[in-house]
């Protein structure tokens, strides 16, 4: 599973093209006189926006950019940095170069709602990583065990807590910024799809809003209703597998990996809902985002999966996982006789209910 914290870096760029200009005046105790202060792109080192020198222990930086992005104010002499969410405002910093992190902004509300995302989010997510890691170095840790149920709260509360951003500060341009930093670690297209509408009609057309529109697009492939993309593959013996080859059966498409902690608890579920319904026209088709044969092999072996198993070990960049645009393991497609996805992401119970649905089922 990817890192849950990718969270405040996510590289964007922002092209200046506003009229309008900032000013950001800065009185920071501990700078040396004529030491240089500069503003970039966050996102783009290269891009300097603003340089001053500081004197009399203060700085005044200005230009123009074209909407409220993330950038850094560097302060090369001492070799330190603060990060600012601002738009074209007049911000005044306040504070001492040994605790950048407690510098008092005003004149940015836009920057207000950053450190309100930053104070509301990074205690959660670092649990949610922490919580994580220990799983992650468990073998044996099952769905029922403690730390599960721990790491499901603490997951739910941080999907609360997007909701509840996204409903306050819906006009936010930090709004858009938070939907798409999050949006690796729920991994729930609808749920982005559902947020992004009820943001304000400028944040849906801002840089931010322009980006989770695109991945609501991209969304579409794969999604419940459509054809299933078509795909050839080699199973662990180097045959090419072709899932039309599967035409005529309900096939669940399982992305998964032996180094996956998430996919290895949830295999034997899709183990039991192999072995219940496989006499029923329904089998699996594995593909594995692993990087060489042998852990793949021995994953195969140690969770007893039973069906056909493909991949190009090419970790994240397996070309199946491209296509169908997966982000995050474990995830899965269902796809029926006819080649259509019939479900997606089914897990735990939701499988087995599933496919009841489907296929009938008496125990």
């Amino acid at each position: 599973m990817k890192s849950l914290i990718l969270l405040l870096f996510v590289p964007f760029f922002v092209q200046a093209q506003s009229t309008d200009a900032f000013t950001i005046t800065g009185s920071i105790k501990g700078l040396s006189e004529n030491g240089v202060v500069t503003l970039t792109n966050f996102n783009d080192q290269n891009d300097t926006v603003a340089r001053t020198l500081v004197k009399k222990g203060v700085f005044t930086l200005s230009g123009a950019i074209g909407e409220p992005n993330l950038y850094q104010v560097n302060f090369h002499a001492v070799e330190k940095k603060f990060l600012l969410f601002m738009g074209n405002d007049k911000i005044t910093l306040a504070g001492d170069v040994t605790a950048l992190q407690n510098v008092i902004v005003n004149g940015s509300p836009t920057h207000s709602d950053f450190a309100t995302f930053q104070q509301t989010f990074n205690p959660l997510v670092q649990k949610l990583t922490t919580l994580s890691q220990t799983i992650s170095a468990k073998p044996d840790t099952k769905r029922e065990d403690t730390l599960m149920i721990q790491y499901t709260a603490a997951f739910e509360k941080v999907k609360k807590t997007i909701d509840d951003f996204i409903a306050t500060k819906k006009s936010s341009p930090v709004a858009p910024f938070v939907l798409l930093v999050t949006s690796e670690i729920e991994q729930d297209i609808t749920a982005v799809e559902r947020r992004y509408n009820l943001l304000a009609p400028a944040q849906q057309q801002g840089f931010y809003g322009k980006i989770l529109k695109g991945q609501i697009a991209d969304s579409r492939i794969g999604a419940v209703g459509t054809d299933a993309l078509t795909f050839v593959q080699n199973d662990t013996m180097g045959r090419p597998i072709a899932l039309s080859s599967f035409k005529g059966k309900y096939v669940l498409i399982d992305f998964w990996a032996s180094w996956c902690k998430p996919c290895r608890i949830e295999n034997p579920n899709v183990v039991a809902a192999y072995n219940r319904f496989k006499s029923k026209n329904f089998t699996v088709l594995g593909v594995s985002l692993d990087r060489s044969k042998e852990p793949w092999i021995k994953a195969i072996h140690d969770d007893e999966l039973k069906w056909t198993h493909v991949s190009d070990l090419q970790y994240w960049n397996n070309a199946v996982a491209q296509l169908y645009k997966v982000e995050g393991i474990p995830q899965n497609f269902l796809v029926d006789p006819n080649g259509k996805i019939v479900g997606k992401n089914l897990r735990g119970e939701q499988l087995h209910e599933k496919l009841c649905e489907l296929l009938g089922c008496n125990n």
